[in-house]
C-alpha cells in the first residue's frame, strides 16, 4: 500500500504538528534504551503508516502518544484539539453544551478523514471515535492501537482530577469515583465491541503481571509504550506474513 508523501502534512493547520511538552515525564535509563531498541525494529515494518491510539477517556493516550511519537520520529496530533480547533477554539465540553454531540462526532469524522491523508502521524483519538464505522475506515490507513485499562483505575485516575473537562461523565453532587465508574462501565458496554477492533491490543493488566506491579496505575507512560510498540510490531509481522502467503 503507498501512502501518500508529507507534502500533504501542510494542507491541515500546524496545530497537528504538536511536540513534546518540556515537562513529559522523563523514563528510566533501561525504560528507554529497551523503548529505543523496540521501535528501530519496528520502523522498517510501519513504513511512515500513522498509528492510531484508541481507548476509553482517561486511557493514557495522549501521553503515551507523545512517547511513540518522539521514539518514532512522528508528529503528535490529539483529534479533540483538531475538533476544537475546527469549532473555532472552543473546548469539548462547550462544544457538546453549546451544539450536541451529534456536531462534535461529525466533527470528529471529519478530523479523521483529513489525518487518513497523511503519514508519520501518531493520532489521539476520542474515546467515542470507535463507535462510527466510517471513521474505522479512516482510520485502517494505518494502524489501530486499543490502550486497555481497567474501569476501576481509569474512575480513580478521573475522579481524582475532575470530570468538569468530559461532557460525557459531568454529573451533579455525590460520590464522584463511583459515579464515574457507574458511568464507565456503561460507556465501556457500549464501546467495548468497537474497540476490540484495533489491531493492536495493549493490556495494562499483562504489562503488570509481566513486570510483576499489583497496580496499573504504578505502571510508567514509557513501560505502555514498550508494549505497544511491541504489540504493534507483532501486527506488522503478521499482515506482511499473510501478504507474503497471497
Amino acid at each position: 500500500m503507498k501512502f501518500q508523501k508529507s507534502m500533504n502534512n501542510k494542507r491541515y493547520p500546524e496545530l497537528i504538528r504538536s511536540v513534546l511538552e518540556s515537562e513529559s515525564y522523563q523514563a528510566p535509563l533501561d525504560e528507554n534504551l529497551l523503548l529505543n531498541k523496540n521501535s528501530e525494529r519496528v520502523k522498517p515494518y510501519l513504513n511512515g503508516r500513522c498509528i492510531y491510539l484508541v481507548g476509553m477517556m482517561g486511557s493514557g493516550k495522549t501521553t503515551v502518544g507523545k512517547i511513540l511519537s518522539q521514539v518514532l520520529g512522528y508528529s503528535f496530533s490529539d483529534s479533540d484539539a483538531l475538533v476544537e480547533h475546527e469549532a473555532g477554539g472552543i473546548s469539548v465540553a462547550e462544544i457538546f453544551n453549546h451544539h450536541g454531540e451529534g456536531y462534535f462526532r461529525a466533527k470528529e469524522t471529519e478530523v479523521l478523514q483529513k489525518l487518513s491523508l497523511m503519514n508519520h502521524f501518531v493520532v489521539s483519538t476520542g474515546g467515542g471515535a470507535v463507535v462510527r464505522n466510517i471513521n474505522w475506515e479512516y482510520m485502517q490507513t494505518g494502524v489501530s492501537v486499543w490502550l486497555d485499562v481497567p474501569l476501576k483505575a481509569l474512575a480513580r485516575r478521573i475522579a481524582a482530577v475532575g470530570t468538569g473537562s468530559r461532557p460525557l461523565l459531568k454529573h451533579e453532587t455525590g460520590d464522584v469515583y463511583n459515579k464515574t465508574l457507574m458511568r464507565l462501565s456503561s460507556l465501556f458496554e457500549q464501546r467495548g465491541e468497537s474497540y476490540a477492533k484495533a489491531n493492536a491490543r495493549v493490556s495494562l493488566e499483562d504489562i503488570a503481571a509481566k513486570l510483576g506491579q499489583r497496580d496499573v496505575c504504578d505502571l510508567t507512560p514509557t513501560a505502555i509504550a514498550i508494549e505497544a510498540l511491541e504489540k504493534i510490531d507483532d501486527f506488522l509481522k503478521e499482515e506482511k506474513g499473510g501478504q507474503n502467503r497471497i
